[in-house]
C-alpha cells in the first residue's frame, strides 16, 4: 500500500501536472464512434399509448451484511475519515473529489481506479477517494474491489465480507445486491472481489457483467461506483472495465512511473471515454502548500 509522502502540488497537478511530464496525448485518445448512416438503422418502434407515467428504475436494496470500518488502522494508516479532524491528506483528497465530481456530473458514474504497474498506490488512492465521497451529503459511494487476484480493499477498512463481485458475474444465481457490506459510514458501501478465478476477464468481458452494473446502478442518480482494478501492466481486467465506466483515473508514482509504462498503460485504456491522471507520491511543493495547518494541524 503506497501513500503520499509530502504534500502534492498545486491543484492542477494533482489531474493534470504528471499530462505536462509526458507527451503522450495521443495514447489517452479513446476511440471515436464512427458517423452512423440513419439509412442503416432500423425503424424506431410504433408509439404506444400509456396509461400513466413510465416508472423510474427501481433500487434493489443492499441486503448484505452491516460491518464497522477500522478507524484506528485508517488512521494509523494515514487515510481519510469522513468524520475525523481536517488533515492535509483530507484536504488533497477534496480537490480531487471535486474535479472528478464535475468531470463526472453529466456523463457515467461509474470510475475505473488504475495504475500502470504494482507500487503505484491505486489502492490507497481508491479508497482515500471512497472516503471523501461518502462524506458528501448528497451522494452515495460503493467501491468494487476488482483487483481478483490480489484484493485488499477489505482488509484496509478493517471488513470480512463474504461473496463478491466475481461471484455474482460466474453465479447468475447470485444478487449482487446480496453481496454488498453496508459499512458503519453513512454513504459508503463496499462489494468484496469474491472468488479468485482463473477466468477473470472473460466474466468481466460477458454479457452478464452490464446486467450487475445495471442492478448495482438502478435507482441510485446520486452514487458514484469506484473500482479498484489490477495494475494495467500486470494483469488484463483494467483494461476490460475501461469499456464499462466513464472515466478511468490512472494512478502516476512521482519518480518512479516510467513515461513507457505510463504510455503503455494509457494505451490499454482507449475503451474508456475519458482518462484522468493522479500524481502520487509527491515530496515536495513548489508553492509551499501545506494542507491542514489552516485547521491546527499541519502535515
Amino acid at each position: 500500500m503506497n501513500k503520499p509522502t509530502g504534500p502534492l502540488q498545486d491543484k492542477a497537478t494533482l489531474l493534470e501536472r504528471a499530462s505536462g511530464l509526458y507527451d503522450f496525448g495521443d495514447a489517452l485518445r479513446g476511440h471515436v464512434a464512427p458517423p452512423i448512416d440513419a439509412g442503416s438503422l432500423p425503424p424506431p418502434p410504433p408509439v404506444t399509448q400509456s396509461d400513466g407515467p413510465t416508472s423510474a428504475p427501481v433500487a434493489h436494496p443492499w441486503s448484505g451484511p452491516i460491518e464497522a470500518v477500522d478507524r484506528l488502522a485508517l488512521a494509523e494508516a494515514g487515510y481519510v475519515l469522513p468524520d475525523g479532524p481536517v488533515t492535509g491528506i483530507g484536504e488533497e483528497f477534496r480537490i480531487v473529489k471535486r474535479q472528478l465530481l464535475s468531470s463526472v456530473a453529466a456523463g457515467d458514474n461509474r470510475v475505473l481506479v488504475c495504475s500502470a504497474l504494482p507500487g503505484d498506490g491505486k489502492t490507497f488512492c481508491a479508497v482515500n477517494l471512497a472516503l471523501s465521497l461518502a462524506a458528501e451529503k448528497d451522494m452515495e459511494v460503493l467501491l468494487v474491489d476488482a483487483d481478483f487476484a490480489n484484493p485488499s480493499v477489505l482488509t484496509t477498512l478493517g471488513l470480512q465480507g463474504g461473496q463478491g463481485f466475481m461471484d455474482a458475474l460466474a453465479d447468475p444465481t447470485v444478487a449482487v445486491e446480496d453481496c454488498v457490506i453496508r459499512t458503519d459510514i453513512p454513504g459508503l458501501a463496499v462489494l468484496p472481489a469474491g472468488r479468485p478465478t482463473n477466468n477473470d476477464t472473460e466474466y468481466l468481458a460477458s454479457s452478464r457483467m452490464e446486467l450487475v452494473l445495471d442492478r448495482l446502478a438502478a435507482g441510485r442518480p446520486n452514487q458514484i461506483i469506484l473500482f479498484d482494478s489490477p495494475p494495467l501492466l500486470a494483469a488484463s481486467p483494467a483494461s476490460v472495465i475501461a469499456a464499462h465506466v466513464g472515466l478511468a483515473l490512472l494512478i502516476v508514482r512521482a519518480d518512479k512511473t516510467s513515461e513507457s509504462a505510463l504510455r503503455d498503460a494509457a494505451g490499454l485504456l482507449k475503451a474508456c471515454p475519458q482518462v484522468q491522471l493522479l500524481l502520487n507520491g509527491v515530496k515536495f511543493s513548489a508553492s509551499g502548500r501545506r494542507f491542514g495547518s489552516y485547521y491546527g494541524k499541519g502535515e
